[in-house]
C-alpha cells in the first residue's frame, strides 16, 4: 500500500493562503485544483474572504470541522510555521509548503525550516517542500500546485529538485504531446525527498517509468536500498547535475585518487538499476521509449532505411553503445533478395533505396520483424519524391501491434515534409527522432534496463572463516598509538582475519629476529622499513628484495636501518618487516574508499605500477557486492580480465580466488566503517591461488 496516497489521491485539500486575486499564487492553486477535475473537497482558507471561486472560505483550518488529508500552504514564511502547527493540531496528514524563505535564504531561514521539520515530526505529518511548486497527478486527477495547467495524461512520473525546471518541462511537454502520470516538485526536501517519491511512484499502477532531475541525494545508502527494489518494478532514469569533483577530499591511496563524488553517483545508480543520463534531451528520449515500448529480449538491432548515410550513422552509434547489428536468418535474406531492388542492401542495415514507397517499407519491416535474430527495430525515413511519410507512419503503427514484444523506434529525418507523419507516430506511442543517434541511445537504455532485470535474482555468497575480533583489536591498538595508518604487519593481520589471501608480513626489531622470521616463512624474502612516516619506502632505501639466506637478511636489515636514519633521521622506526616473495601472476588492485553519501566503494583493476597510468578500473558499492555474478561483471569490465583469462597462450589465472578476495574485501569495508581507505596493490593472481603483496589501510575513529 502506498503510504503517500494522501498526497497523490487526497479526499480533501485545504489551501492556506487561498486568494480571490488572479495575480496571487493562492488563487492559482485553488484554480488549478478546480480545473484539474479534482473530485474531492476543496477548502480555501483566508480570514479576509467569505468565498473564493464559488467555494466557501474558512478563516483557519480548525474551523473546517472536517477531516483534511492534505494542506497546501502559500503564505509568508514567518506565518507558515504557525500554520503548519495548526494543521498538525487539526489532524492533517500531509503538507505541501509552497512558500519560500527557508534554508535557501541563509541562517534565519534554516532555523525556520528546522521548526517546520519539528512540527511535522511532532504531529506525524509528512511534507513536500518548503520552497516548491507543488504536486500533480493526472489520473486522480489533482493539481495542487501553482503551475500553468495540468500535464497531458500519460505514464511518466517526473520528480524535480528544481521548481523552475519542472515548470519549463511542463510547458515544453504540451508542444511535444508528452503525457505524464505525476509531476512532483521537491523543493528544499525538509521531509519527503526523492527516495520517498520514487518509492511511491514504483507502487503507482499508472506510472510505467520514473524520471528525475536531481542536484543531490539526501541519504545515499537508503537511496540504493529503495531504488534497488523500485527498479525491479519499473525503470528509473535520473539526470544528476553538479557532476564536478571539485571540493572532493585529497586522497592518499590509489583508490581514493581514482574515485570521486561523481564516480560514486555513477556506481550507486548503476548498482541500483538506475539509468543515468547526461542531459535533458536524453532524459525525455528514454522516458518516451520506456513509456511506450516493450523491453527487448537482447541487444540485436535491425535497421530499415531509404538512405545510406543515415544508416551508416545509426550503425556507428550501435557499435559505440555496445549494441549488436542483427544478423538475419537465411530465410529472411532470401525473401529480401527476391523482393527488393537489386541495387539495395538486404543485409543489416536494409537499404530499400530512395525511391521506396510505403509498400516497400511494409514488406521490409514485416520480414525483418519476423526474424528471430532481431530484438529491436529502427526505421529511418528521409524525405524524397517517393516517400509516403503518413502511410509509412500507419504501417509502423500496424507493425508495432503485430509485434508487441519488439521495440520499434522511428527516425523521420526532416522537417516540413515529414511533420504530418511524425505527428501520427507521436500520437500513437511510437517514439520518433529527428536524427539516428538519440534513437540508438534510447534503444541502449531499453537494453541496459532489460539486462538489469535478468540479473536481480543472483544468489548471495555466504562467507566463512571471518575473525572480526582480531581486526577490532588491531584497529584499537593503532588508534591507541595515535596513528591512523596501519603498518604492514598490521594490515597483514587484518587481511588474514578476513581470509583475504596475503603474503604474510612479520615485524622484526633486530637483525637476528629478521633472520629467524625469514627461516620460518621461507626464502626468498623481502625486507621493508616499518614507519608511519615513510610512505614511499623505496625512495629512502627502505626495501631489499630477493634475499636468499640468513646472512643476506641480516646484512639487508643493517643496510635499511643505516639508509633510513641517514635520509629521514627524525622518522619513528618500529623495525623492519619481513615478507615471503611469491611467484608470478597477474597483478591487480582491490581497493576501498568511503563516499560520504553512499558508503564504501570497492575498486578493481590492473594493479602494480600501472594502476594510475592506465586507470583500468571498475567501481562497485560494497553493499551490492554480495554475489559471484556481481563480482564477475565487475572484473569483466576491465582490461585486466583479458590477462586473467590467459593472454597469448598463458595459463588462466585463478578466478575463483580473485572473486573470493573481492567479496571478502567488500565485507571488511561494510563491517568496519573505521576504514576510510584501503589498497591491496598488487594482489598477484596465480594460476592457483592469489597473494596480496602490499596492503595499505587508513582508519579513523568511529563516533
Amino acid at each position: 500500500m502506498d503510504e503517500l496516497s494522501f498526497l497523490f489521491n487526497p479526499k480533501h485539500v485545504a489551501v492556506i493562503g487561498a486568494s480571490s486575486s488572479p495575480k496571487k499564487i493562492g488563487y492559482a492553486i485553488v484554480d488549478n485544483l478546480i480545473k484539474s477535475g479534482y473530485k474531492g473537497e476543496i477548502y480555501p482558507i483566508n480570514p479576509k474572504e467569505k468565498e473564493i471561486a464559488g467555494l466557501k472560505c474558512y478563516p483557519s483550518i480548525d474551523k473546517i470541522n472536517k477531516p483534511v488529508d492534505l494542506a497546501v500552504i502559500s503564505i509568508p514564511a514567518e506565518r507558515a510555521v504557525e500554520a503548519a502547527r495548526q494543521c498538525g493540531e487539526a489532524g492533517v496528514k500531509g503538507l505541501i509548503v509552497i512558500t519560500a524563505g527557508f534554508k535557501e535564504i541563509g541562517k534565519e531561514g534554516a532555523k525556520r525550516e528546522r521548526e517546520l521539520q519539528a512540527i511535522c515530526r511532532r504531529y506525524n505529518m509528512r511534507m513536500i517542500g518548503p520552497n516548491c511548486v507543488g504536486v500533480m497527478d493526472t489520473h486522480t486527477p489533482v493539481n495542487a500546485s501553482f503551475s500553468r495547467g495540468l500535464p497531458n495524461q500519460g505514464h511518466i512520473s517526473f520528480i524535480s529538485q528544481s521548481g523552475a525546471m519542472l515548470l519549463a518541462i511542463l510547458d515544453w511537454s504540451f508542444t511535444m504531446g508528452m503525457g505524464f502520470s505525476r509531476f512532483v516538485s521537491l523543493g528544499n526536501k525538509a521531509d519527503l525527498d526523492e527516495i520517498d517519491i520514487i518509492e511511491s511512484c514504483a507502487l503507482d499502477p499508472q506510472t510505467r517509468v520514473i524520471i528525475c532531475y536531481l542536484e543531490d541525494v539526501t541519504d545515499g545508502e537508503r537511496f540504493v536500498r529503495v531504488c534497488s527494489e523500485a527498479s525491479k518494478k519499473k525503470p528509473i532514469i535520473i539526470l544528476k547535475s553538479g557532476t564536478s569533483s571539485a571540493g572532493a577530499q585529497a586522497a592518499s591511496s590509489h583508490t581514493g585518487a581514482l574515485a570521486g563524488s561523481n564516480r560514486a553517483y555513477d556506481t550507486a545508480f548503476r548498482q541500483s538499476g538506475v539509468l543515468r543520463v547526461e542531459d535533458m534531451n536524453e532524459l525525455f528520449d528514454l522516458a518516451r521509449a520506456f513509456a511506450t515500448q516493450p523491453l527487448p529480449a537482447g541487444n540485436r538491432v535491425a535497421i530499415v532505411t531509404n538512405a545510406g548515410g543515415p544508416a551508416i550513422i545509426a550503425t556507428d552509434a550501435i557499435e559505440q553503445y555496445g549494441l549488436a547489428m542483427a544478423r538475419f536468418t537465411k530465410e529472411t535474406l532470401d525473401s529480401l533478395r527476391e523482393n527488393l531492388p537489386a541495387e539495395g542492401n538486404i543485409y543489416n542495415p536494409v537499404d530499400i533505396l530512395g525511391d521506396a514507397n510505403d509498400d516497400r517499407y511494409r514488406f521490409a519491416l514485416e520480414k525483418v520483424l519476423q526474424d528471430e535474430n532481431v530484438d529491436s527495430l529502427l526505421v529511418l525515413v528521409c524525405p524524397t519524391a517517393s516517400t509516403e511519410p503518413e502511410k509509412t507512419a500507419h504501417t509502423i503503427i500496424e507493425m508495432r501491434k503485430k509485434n508487441p514484444k519488439k521495440p520499434i523506434l522511428a527516425v523521420y529525418m526532416g522537417g516540413r515534409d515529414l511533420a504530418a507523419g511524425a505527428d501520427i507516430l507521436t500520437k500513437n506511442s511510437i517514439p520518433n527522432f529527428t536524427f539516428p543517434e538519440p534513437a540508438v541511445k534510447a534503444i541502449d537504455g531499453l537494453v541496459r534496463y532489460s539486462s538489469f532485470q535478468k540479473t536481480v535474482h543472483a544468489e548471495k555468497v555466504a562467507l566463512t572463516g571471518i575473525e572480526r575480533e582480531i581486526v577490532k583489536s588491531t584497529f584499537y591498538d593503532v588508534l591507541k598509538d595515535k596513528r591512523v595508518v596501519l603498518l604492514g604487519h598490521e594490515t597483514s593481520k587484518v587481511a588474514e582475519a578476513y581470509g583475504i589471501p596475503v603474503s604474510p608480513v612479520r615485524l622484526a626489531t633486530s637483525e637476528d629476529e629478521a633472520a629467524a622470521i625469514a627461516e620460518e616463512i621461507g626464502y626468498p624474502v623481502v625486507l621493508k622499513i616499518s614507519s608511519p612516516k615513510i610512505t614511499h619506502k623505496t625512495d629512502v632505501g627502505g626495501v631489499e628484495v630477493g634475499l636468499q639466506d640468513s646472512a643476506a637478511v641480516k646484512r639487508a636489515y643493517r643496510n635499511i636501518m643505516e639508509r633510513v636514519q641517514r635520509y629521514m633521521p627524525d622518522a619513528p622506526i618500529y623495525g623492519v618487516e619481513a615478507q615471503k616473495m611469491v611467484g608470478e601472476g597477474v597483478e591487480t588492485i582491490i581497493g576501498i574508499t568511503r563516499d560520504v553519501q553512499f558508503g564504501p566503494l570497492v575498486v578493481f583493476g590492473l594493479g602494480g605500477i600501472y594502476v594510475n597510468l592506465f586507470e583500468d578500473v571498475s567501481f562497485r558499492l560494497a553493499s551490492a557486492l554480495d554475489s559471484r555474478e556481481a563480482v564477475e561483471e565487475m572484473i569483466a569490465e576491465t582490461k585486466a580480465y583479458s590477462l586473467l583469462k590467459g593472454y597469448r597462450g598463458k595459463k588462466p589465472a585463478d578466478m575463483d580466488a580473485l572473486i573470493d578476495a573481492i567479496l571478502r574485501t567488500a565485507r571488511l569495508a561494510l563491517d568496519f566503517p573505521e576504514i576510510t581507505e584501503m589498497d591491496i596493490n598488487p594482489l598477484r593472481v596465480h594460476t592457483k591461488g592469489a597473494s596480496a603483496l602490499d596492503v595499505k589501510i587508513t582508519i579513523e575513529p568511529v563516533s
